[in-house]
């Protein structure tokens, strides 16, 4: 079935929303691009309502409320900013939408965005609420994008693994031979501490390659700290986010661990704490190269720590390997949700959710006849 999808995504960052239009002909390719910020006041409402960080708001209904209409009419300006001939052949938009609240061990896993407006405001079909069907088997509703990294990178041959490191990392087992999925789980915190940590200590958005972390001493002790949270030692599937790993659960390790550390140091840590995490729950799969995706795959130094710890197996950016961009590829992974459910088929993979069975993924609202 050939067509074009649009994907839009707007992650555990809290920074912006990302389009990718992606052609199905009948493997993905990526054909168009965009992103547009989000405003700090819709930044600091979703942050509330994922964590509790910053102010409580006067309602927090109201807040809920506003956050899924602002939200909305953010990704609406970013397909907006695709060009017009790729918006004009699209059949249907996948939209993620922002979790707030991530638990699959007591049956939801909630994503905002008012569905219905963005349709109306783009003009075609809108798939949300990707993760419910999967959690209502029993799953973990996340991660949603091992099938599409089977789409993307199923061609490369050998074991791959594909890391997604944004706020949250995440890894897929690959065998391409059988065209099967051997696993895929979140392995921990991925770009999401050491944004919020150089944001608190700098006021910068974010550590640009890593440099600032690089400037630092890595704790081997605090590590071994830090990596003793009970997440690292579940067996997948497995899944997290913002409400397990933030600077309230940062602040409270570095209270238990004692003493006191320089802001470079924790950095420098913290950028050992995402790699190390990944290297431990790759290596026992027998994956022969890492592929990165992601914001994680520009920061230099992460990739550099990353390598060390996973020792003769091959590791580098997507685009080094398939005309993949690193950061696109979650924004077209929800193109390719968008496009299963346009056709009623299966999205969900049981071996990374642990769900029952196969599930039809997202809610569809179409936008009114007129339009």
């Amino acid at each position: 079935m050939a067509g074009t999808a649009i994907g839009l995504m707007s992650g555990t960052s809290l920074d912006g929303v990302d389009a990718c239009a992606v052609a199905f002909d009948p493997a993905p390719r990526l054909i168009g691009e965009s992103s547009v910020r989000l405003s700090p006041d819709l930044r600091q409402s979703l942050l509330w309502l994922a964590t509790g960080e910053g102010p409580a708001p006067d309602d927090p209904i109201d807040t809920l409320g506003r956050a899924r209409r602002d939200l909305a009419d953010a990704y609406a300006e970013a397909v907006k900013a695709l060009p017009a001939d790729v918006r004009a052949g699209a059949l249907c938009v996948g939209a993620h939408g922002q979790t707030i609240r991530h638990r699959p061990d007591e049956g939801f896993s909630l994503q905002i965005i008012d569905g219905a407006r963005l349709a109306q405001r783009i003009g075609l079909p809108v798939v949300t609420d990707l993760r419910s069907a999967d959690v209502a088997l029993g799953g973990q509703g996340a991660p949603l994008v091992p099938p599409f990294h089977l789409a993307a990178f199923g061609g490369l041959g050998g074991r791959p693994a594909v890391v997604n490191i944004g706020g949250i990392a995440n890894v897929t087992i690959l065998e391409p031979e059988t065209r099967t999925i051997v696993a895929g789980f979140d392995t921990g915190p991925g770009n999401r501490l050491l944004d919020d940590w150089i944001a608190r200590s700098l006021g910068r958005p974010f550590d640009d390659g890593g440099r600032w972390a690089a400037t630092g001493r890595v704790d081997e002790a605090l590590l071994e700290h830090l990596l003793d949270d009970p997440f690292f030692a579940l067996a997948p599937p497995k899944s997290t986010g913002r409400e397990q790993f933030n600077l309230n659960w940062l602040d409270q390790r570095l209270r238990a661990f004692g003493g006191r550390h320089a802001p470079e140091d924790v950095q420098a840590t913290l950028l050992a704490l995402t790699a190390t995490s990944i290297a431990r729950a790759v290596t026992p799969f027998g994956a022969d190269r890492v592929v990165i995706c992601g914001g994680g795959a520009r920061n230099d130094a992460l990739l550099r720590a990353l390598s060390d710890r996973l020792g003769t197996i091959d590791c580098g950016p997507s685009d080094a390997l398939v005309a993949v961009p690193p950061q696109a590829v979650e924004a077209m992974a929800f193109a390719w949700l968008a496009w299963q459910r346009w056709h009623a088929l299966p999205a969900n993979s049981t071996a990374a959710t642990g769900a029952r069975g196969p599930a039809v993924l997202g809610a569809l609202h179409l936008p009114p006849p007129s339009l």
